[in-house]
C-alpha cells in the first residue's frame, strides 16, 4: 500500500510500523485538505461552525454516555481527582463549546485581510496579508472539550488539523470528532480538515511531531512532562506553556471585599485549570484585615495554605484552617489542587519582583485602588496575561471573546496568551505595483 495515498487509511493496531503508516497517511490527507480549507469562503466556514454547534446540542446524551465510559475506565485505573475533573464533559461544558462555535461564526473572517498598506518612494505599495498557517498538530491530555475548541478554530482560521487526545478520553474524543467531520461534510468542506488520531499508541505522538513535510506547527496542551518532551523532540515549531503558576497580589490600598472575592474565585472556582491561582501575595499594610477573611473561606472549602513565617503566625488561630510553613519549592509550584501558597510582601515592587522570579509567566493579577500601582503592575509583570481587579480564571479564549482557544502560550514569538484565530495565522507581504522596476 502506498502510505501517501489519501484514499487508504491503514488498519489500526499497536504496531509501531503500522502507526508510522497511519500517521503518514493522516499527514498527507491533512496537507491536501488544508489547501481546500484555506480558500473556503467565510460563509461556508461559518455554516460548518453553526452546524457543529447544533450537532453538539442534538447529541448531548450520546456524547455524555461516551464520556461516562472514559470516566469509569479512568476511575478504575486510579486517575487522580483533578485529572478526573478535567476529563468530565458535562452539559455546561458542551454548551460552552457550542457557544464558542457560534461566537466564532459571528466573528469577522480575518483570512485575506490586508494590513499596513503603504506606498513607497518607488511607487510600489507594500502591506501584509493574513493567511492560514496550514496544518497544525494538537496534542492534549484529559480535557475532551479541547477537541471542539481546536476543531472550531481550525475551521474558522482556514487550517487543517490533526488531533491527538489522551488515551483516557478516547471514547469522548472519537464521538466529538465524528460530529466535527459530519459538520464539515454538510457544509461542503473536506472531512480530512479535522482528523483525530484513532490509536492510543504513544508512537503516534513521536511521528506527529516529526513530520515537517505535513505539519507546520505543534500545539501541546497538558502536563509539564508532555510539553517538555514535545519541545525537546519536535522537528516543527511548538506553541506552548509549561506551567500555570498564577498569582493574585492584594495591594495596599485595595477594596478588601473585592480582594476576598477575587482571591476566593481565582483559587476555588475550579482547581484543575492552568489559570487557577496557585500563589497569593499580600501587602503587609492590609494583611491583618484581609488574611483572616480569605483564610476562613479557604478553610471552609478545605484549601491547604502554605505560608511564609508572617502569614503562618497570623493564620494559625483561624478556626479550621489547614496551614503549614511554605518551602522554597512552594513559590514555584503549580498545584492543580486545593492548595495555595501565601506570602506577605512590602508592596507592589516586591510583589512584581517575586512574580517575575517565580511565576510561569502565564497569568498574574493585582487587586488595588491605586491607579499608579495598577499601571506599574501592567507594565512590569512579564506574563502572557496581566490583570487588574479581576480573577485569573478569566485567562481563557472564550472569556476573552476569541470564540475559543487552542491553548495558552507563554512564548514571546508569534503568539502569546490565549491563542485564537490570529494565533493560527501568519502574515505574508503583498506588493502592488503599476509596472515599477528597480533601478
Amino acid at each position: 500500500m502506498n502510505a501517501t495515498d489519501p484514499q487508504h487509511l491503514p488498519v489500526q493496531d499497536n504496531n509501531a510500523s503500522s502507526t508510522a503508516v497511519l500517521m503518514d497517511a493522516m499527514g498527507f490527507k491533512a496537507k491536501v485538505a488544508s489547501a481546500h480549507a484555506a480558500r473556503a469562503p467565510a460563509a461556508i466556514k461559518n455554516k460548518a461552525l453553526r452546524g457543529l454547534a447544533a450537532l453538539l446540542r442534538q447529541n448531548a446524551a450520546t456524547l455524555q454516555a461516551a464520556n461516562q465510559r472514559d470516566l469509569d475506565r479512568a476511575a478504575a485505573a486510579g486517575l487522580a481527582g483533578p485529572l478526573l475533573d478535567r476529563l468530565k464533559l458535562g452539559a455546561k461544558d458542551l454548551e460552552t463549546v457550542a457557544l464558542g462555535c457560534e461566537q466564532l461564526a459571528a466573528m469577522p473572517d480575518v483570512i485575506g485581510e490586508i494590513i499596513g498598506m503603504k506606498e513607497q518612494p518607488s511607487g510600489i505599495r507594500v502591506g501584509q496579508m493574513r493567511v492560514p498557517i496550514g496544518v497544525f498538530g494538537m496534542i492534549y491530555e484529559s480535557r475532551p472539550n479541547v477537541t471542539i475548541e481546536a476543531a472550531s478554530l481550525a475551521i474558522k482560521s482556514g487550517n487543517a488539523c490533526i488531533l491527538r487526545g489522551g488515551s483516557e478520553a478516547i471514547e469522548s474524543n472519537k464521538a466529538l470528532a465524528a460530529l466535527v467531520q459530519q459538520a464539515l461534510l454538510e457544509a461542503g468542506l473536506p472531512a480530512d480538515a479535522v482528523q483525530l488520531v484513532p490509536t492510543t499508541d504513544r508512537e503516534a505522538v513521536g511521528h506527529l511531531i516529526t513530520m515537517p513535510q505535513y505539519v507546520d506547527v505543534i500545539i501541546p496542551r497538558g502536563g509539564k512532562g508532555l510539553i517538555e518532551r514535545i519541545s525537546r523532540d519536535a522537528k516543527v515549531p511548538v506553541i506552548k506553556h509549561l506551567d500555570g503558576n498564577c498569582h493574585v497580589y492584594v495591594d495596599d490600598p485595595c477594596d478588601i471585599a473585592m480582594a476576598v472575592r477575587i482571591a476566593e474565585n481565582a483559587k476555588t472556582q475550579k482547581y484543575s485549570p492552568c489559570n487557577a491561582t496557585e500563589s497569593l501575595l499580600v501587602a503587609r499594610g492590609v494583611a491583618a484585615e484581609f488574611l483572616p477573611r480569605i483564610a476562613a473561606l479557604y478553610a471552609a472549602k478545605g484549601v491547604e495554605m502554605r505560608c511564609d513565617a508572617q502569614a503562618l503566625a497570623m493564620l494559625q488561630a483561624v478556626p479550621g484552617a489547614q496551614v503549614q510553613a511554605a518551602t522554597e519549592q512552594d513559590w514555584s509550584e503549580e498545584y492543580l489542587a486545593p492548595i495555595i501558597s501565601i506570602k506577605l510582601v512590602a508592596g507592589v515592587d516586591e510583589a512584581i519582583a517575586h512574580i517575575n522570579h517565580y511565576s510561569s509567566h502565564h497569568t498574574d493579577a493585582i487587586v488595588t485602588r491605586d491607579h499608579m500601582h495598577a499601571q506599574q503592575f501592567l507594565r512590569e509583570v512579564d506574563s502572557a496575561s496581566v490583570m487588574v481587579n479581576a480573577s485569573t480564571r478569566f485567562a481563557d479564549g472564550f472569556e476573552y471573546g476569541l470564540g475559543a482557544e487552542i491553548g495558552i502560550s507563554t512564548d514571546k514569538f508569534h503568539a502569546r496568551g490565549p491563542v485564537g484565530i490570529e494565533g493560527l495565522t501568519s502574515l505574508k507581504y503583498v506588493v502592488l505595483g503599476q509596472g515599477e522596476v528597480r533601478t
